[in-house]
């Protein structure tokens, strides 16, 4: 996923960036409101969510969202000092989708990037008539969290579902191990790796089809969509 991060302290930005690099995120840093606007362009490559921070130099936090909301849906997340009710009601109703104050737990916050995350995903696949998703003859109805190889209903876990749900949002993409953990696990790399393993095999023999998910060595996992 491509994130904005919108901080004008470099020694912040770095260490969190770093922090989101190893879940998987492809980071862009900007550090004013005004080179975070230049980069929500509509030309630009899609942005999976905004970090916004309040504190910038050159604009009030609160305006930069109302004008990043006015030019695009992208999921913006406030990160803040300011903790009063007051302050977060203010930035809900701009628009932001979720508000987060400092100094707050890296956990959290990675939870709260792919909630809303998710959720965005998932109304937009709604909104576009598209609450199931079809592979081939792989059948995932978001809604009902019901999978179905032709015709025939799979059950699954909800962690295969998840992780199913999760490569089938983009067929061909790569998603690197610790990415794939920290959204359907929401956790760290360390010490999961082989209940993905395990995961993923489990996949390939319920749904018969040991070729749907390819490794990708060194880096992490695919879904190769399978022939009509």
């Amino acid at each position: 996923m491509r994130l904005l991060l919108v901080e004008d302290d470099n020694h912040v930005a770095a260490a969190l960036s770093a922090i989101l690099a190893r879940h998987g995120f492809d980071v862009t840093h900007a550090r004013s409101g005004e080179e975070a606007l230049q980069a929500l362009v509509p030309e630009a490559d899609g942005f999976g969510v905004v970090l916004l921070d309040l504190g910038l130099p050159d604009q009030d936090g609160y305006e930069v969202c109302g004008k990043i909301r006015k030019r695009t849906g992208t999921p913006v997340i406030m990160v803040t000092a300011r903790s009063d009710v007051r302050s977060r009601i203010h930035g809900l109703n701009l628009g932001a989708d979720d508000y987060v104050v400092k100094p707050y737990d890296t956990g959290e916050l990675l939870a709260r990037i792919h909630a809303v995350s998710r959720r965005t995903v998932q109304e937009d696949a709604v909104a576009a008539g598209e609450a199931e998703l079809r592979l081939g003859s792989v059948r995932i109805e978001l809604p009902t969290r019901r999978v179905s190889v032709n015709g025939s209903v799979v059950q699954l876990t909800r962690k295969e579902f998840d992780l199913l749900a999760l490569l089938a949002q983009r067929p061909g993409v790569v998603f690197r191990r610790e990415q794939i953990i920290s959204e359907v696990w929401r956790t760290s790399w360390e010490g999961t790796g082989r209940t993905l393993e395990v995961h993923v095999a489990s996949l390939r023999a319920k749904l018969r089809m040991p070729t749907l998910i390819e490794t990708v060595r060194g880096v992490g996992y695919r879904l190769v969509e399978p022939a009509a």
